[in-house]
């Protein structure tokens, strides 16, 4: 009988990584979901069969050791990943989103088994568009702690892959939306305003973000771990479309059939916003055979219909983090998309 590959998932409790996890024991994987549960839910995961939960942290070395071990594949969702809080927070988005994915690939060094290690970056990396539709060879231009930790990590596992000779790809990620959402992002903001009222708080509605539906982005990280073409790549992983924050707005009042009011909140403007974001998945689509399958308004719909029906809970993971200061998680939101 042939024996099952195991496939090793940081931040697999999380929102991403929960339909990810999910996927991949669709597909007969087994699957170790290694996740700290600080934002992550077990709920989300529970009822998925052939996975193991190893509650830790990528900054243990020790214990990242111990779960790289068996894993046949790697992929490195694990981050503090909401970008006020690394205004405020600086050295702990270093220490887990650069250091902890340093202690992964270390450790992925005296693996015998390890056939591929993805990393999941950010479009954040880029900063605001100099050139749109954005490919991979868009300066990186980070302006927040958050997007330089994450560019940090990407040269990190570039650099150590080519010097210790192991199998990576680093994905792109542009702006994932759906069910299970574990921090109030625009859009769960936007829908969770206008399911109380009929106007929202917001900052710069101007900004521009390419959204992909949660399905599609889990399904073009499992691509990239099974397609041998992308080892050694750089991957954006986007829709190729972009909206407007406030088009956003008037999409969500349509499907819930409410005629919306939007006032611009100045405390919800950040000190340096990305203006637009743009992806070009052309190289998603040539190596990975990958193209997003959900429309952003059937998407939306999907994600209105689950979160009426379910509460998200945003909990910060920093101890001592006042609520005040996140500006009462449940109606704060980043003025950009994410």
């Amino acid at each position: 009988m042939k024996q099952q590959k195991q496939v090793l998932v940081t931040g697999g409790a999380g929102f991403i990584g929960s339909e990810l996890v999910r996927q991949l024991s669709e597909l007969k994987f087994k699957v170790i979901v290694f996740d700290n549960l600080t934002s992550g839910r077990k709920k989300y995961i529970e009822n998925i069969p052939n996975i193991k939960l190893v509650q830790g942290d990528i900054s243990n070395r020790k214990l990242v050791q111990k779960v790289v071990k068996p894993a046949d594949y790697i992929i490195n969702l694990a981050a503090l990943p909401f970008i006020p809080d690394s205004f405020f927070y600086p050295a702990e988005f270093f220490d887990v989103n650069t250091s902890g994915t340093i202690n992964l690939v270390t450790a992925c060094f005296k693996s015998k088994k390890l056939k591929k290690f993805v990393h999941i970056s950010s479009s954040e990396i880029y900063g605001s568009a100099l050139t749109v539709p954005m490919s991979e060879s868009h300066p990186t231009l980070p302006q927040s702690t958050y997007a330089t930790s994450k560019l940090a990590a990407d040269r990190a596992v570039f650099t150590l892959s080519k010097e210790h000779d192991f199998p990576s790809v680093i994905i792109r990620p542009f702006n994932s939306y759906g069910p299970r959402i574990t921090q109030p992002y625009i859009i769960p903001e936007i829908i969770t305003q206008l399911l109380r009222s009929n106007s929202v708080k917001l900052g710069n509605i101007e900004s521009e973000r390419d959204f992909t539906y949660v399905s599609d982005t889990a399904s073009g990280l499992i691509s990239a771990m099974l397609r041998d073409e992308c080892i050694g790549e750089t991957i954006n992983l986007g829709s190729g479309s972009s909206i407007k924050i406030k088009n956003i707005v008037k999409l969500t009042s349509k499907i819930l059939n409410k005629k919306a009011t939007i006032k611009i909140d100045k405390n919800r403007l950040r000190p340096l916003d990305v203006q637009k974001l743009l992806c070009d998945n052309k190289k998603a689509r040539k190596l990975l055979k990958w193209k997003p399958e959900v429309s952003f308004e059937k998407g939306l719909e999907m994600t209105i219909n689950w979160m009426k029906s379910n509460k998200p809970d945003y909990v910060t993971p920093f101890k001592g983090w006042p609520k005040a200061n996140r500006m009462k998680l449940t109606t704060w939101v980043s003025s950009g998309g994410k």
